[in-house]
């Protein structure tokens, strides 16, 4: 682990538990590389505390964190305007993630928001949509998957889900979280606004990192996140039942791993001790940006392929991408489920819509079947 790496932990431990950094340390720092490894963690807004307190916050961090509040601000007001717009027709709903977490946070800004959450009654997807566009808002994707995409710009971004997961290759995240109202808790002040236990929020925001740990990566405000959860509320959770649950959702043990990783390199502003495992995990926090990249998703695609197939060929990874399973085929495209026979015809109009809305990804699956290829050579 380099030098600037170190530092943005440094930095992060001093953030979460308001703790002075020590001056002399911190002007040793790079700052540039730490700016740039800052950014692309979505962390800027956290160091520019420690950093600010050691007066050496140059403006490109003072003006991260004021764009982090001044959105923060933005997203909130325009939460609660949705929020009303779904209240006053009957739509249940629920915010995720991020809008909840920063309130953990020590001070206001410090955890930087890129988008809102919201999960929302599926059946009234096409009422969802004219609330949002007559709000102003682009319809970037609408029942492609299990988010919907509304933009709004410069700042606006909503993330409005019809589930917490989509069916595909996790499938226990799929199964357990199917029927997400059975955890829901109605809000005191709503009719149709919910929100999650301590103990379900953290289940969920454990199966969420799992999910993009495992695909395409997550960074290490993922880390963070745990460790001010739990810094706040480990002391009044059910924990029996936390560890029920991530037993029967298959993911233990890597709540565990993460957990006890994310309190060894946060508690204390000293250098942590880790075991190589440790230092491995937390390699793929710090390598893959806020929410991964395409290339690690490509790679992770080929090694669970190559870890459930018996030959472990090329042709077969191929096979298995352009031909996904029936079932997954009626779940994503629910006209085959009466009309089977149009099954060709969905299969075409999948790899055409690919190649014009996925060239990225699809470039970094040629690129993992090449280095494959190379590594048989």
């Amino acid at each position: 682990m380099n030098d600037t790496k170190k530092d943005l932990i440094y930095l992060l431990a001093c953030a979460a538990n308001g703790l002075p950094a020590d001056a002399a340390k911190v002007s040793a720092m790079d700052t540039d590389s730490l700016y740039a490894l800052a950014k692309s963690q979505s962390l800027r807004a956290a160091v520019y505390f420690p950093l600010k307190q050691a007066g050496a916050a140059d403006e490109r961090f003072v003006q991260a964190y004021n764009k982090s509040v001044r959105k923060i601000i933005i997203l909130d007001s325009e939460r609660k305007a949705i929020s009303a717009e779904l209240e006053a027709r009957g739509i249940w709903h629920m915010p995720l993630k991020g809008a909840i977490l920063k309130e953990l946070y020590p001070s206001m800004g410090m955890r930087e928001m890129a988008d809102n959450d919201i999960i929302y009654d599926p059946t009234r997807q096409d009422e969802v949509r004219e609330i949002m566009l007559s709000r102003g808002y682009k319809a970037q994707s609408v029942g492609e998957s299990h988010q919907d995409v509304y933009l709004k710009p410069p700042v606006l971004n909503f993330e409005m889900h019809t589930s917490l997961f989509e069916y595909g290759p996790e499938q226990k995240l799929y199964t357990y979280y199917e029927d997400v109202r059975r955890l829901m808790k109605p809000d005191e002040d709503s009719s149709f606004g919910f929100h999650l236990s301590d103990e379900d929020f953290y289940i969920y925001m454990t199966a969420h990192e799992y999910k993009h740990y495992n695909e395409g990566g997550t960074g290490i405000r993922s880390l963070l996140d745990c460790y001010i959860f739990m810094k706040e509320k480990e002391h009044s959770l059910d924990l029996g039942y936390v560890s029920e649950q991530l037993e029967q959702l298959g993911i233990a043990d890597f709540e565990q791993a993460r957990l006890r990783l994310a309190k060894k390199l946060f508690s204390s502003q000293e250098t942590a001790d880790m075991t190589d495992t440790e230092a491995e995990m937390l390699e793929v926090y710090l390598d893959n940006g806020t929410y991964g990249t395409a290339q690690k998703a490509a790679e992770n695609k080929m090694k669970k392929y190559l870890e459930s197939s018996e030959t472990g060929s090329k042709s077969g990874f191929l096979l298995k991408r352009l031909f996904p399973d029936t079932d997954f085929m009626k779940h994503h495209y629910p006209i085959l489920q009466k009309h089977i026979i149009l099954l060709p015809a969905v299969h075409v109009w999948r790899w055409i819509r690919g190649v014009k809305k996925n060239r990225k990804k699809l470039g970094a699956e040629v690129k993992a079947l090449k280095e494959h290829d190379n590594k048989k050579l």
